[in-house]
């Protein structure tokens, strides 16, 4: 079992920086593909990127290719989503997921966070 929570949303001007992070339990960190979606007001959850388990492969959806950087430190259990250059339309509740493999579906994640919610002020 892998609980994850993220942390670090907030409110923003657009042209900003936020960095997002998700703090894993557990011993088994590593084993699992990291990825972070999104949900926005009345829109499905879409996945933004994900970084593979030992860092060395990224994706990154092309709305935030560019703007977003994901990291991780398996040390500290933790993945990171470092968000610059910010838009209105970035604005949205952040979820970390795990998933053993790349997949890029929500229906692929194993588990997930409970959210973190970031508002881009025009």
């Amino acid at each position: 079992q892998v609980q994850l929570a993220e942390s670090g949303g907030g409110l923003v001007q657009a042209g900003g920086s936020l960095k997002l992070s998700c703090a894993a339990s557990g011993r088994t960190f590593s084993s699992y593909v990291m990825n972070w979606f999104r949900q926005a007001p009345g829109k499905e959850r879409e996945f933004v990127g994900q970084i593979t388990w030992s860092g060395g492969g990224t994706f990154y959806v092309d709305s935030v290719r560019g703007r977003f950087t994901i990291s991780r430190d398996n040390a500290k259990n933790t993945v990171y989503l470092q968000m610059n250059s910010l838009k209105p339309e970035d604005t949205a509740v952040y979820y970390c997921a795990a998933a053993s493999g790349t997949v890029r579906s929500t229906e692929g994640m194993v588990y997930w966070g409970k959210g973190t919610l970031v508002t881009v002020s025009s």
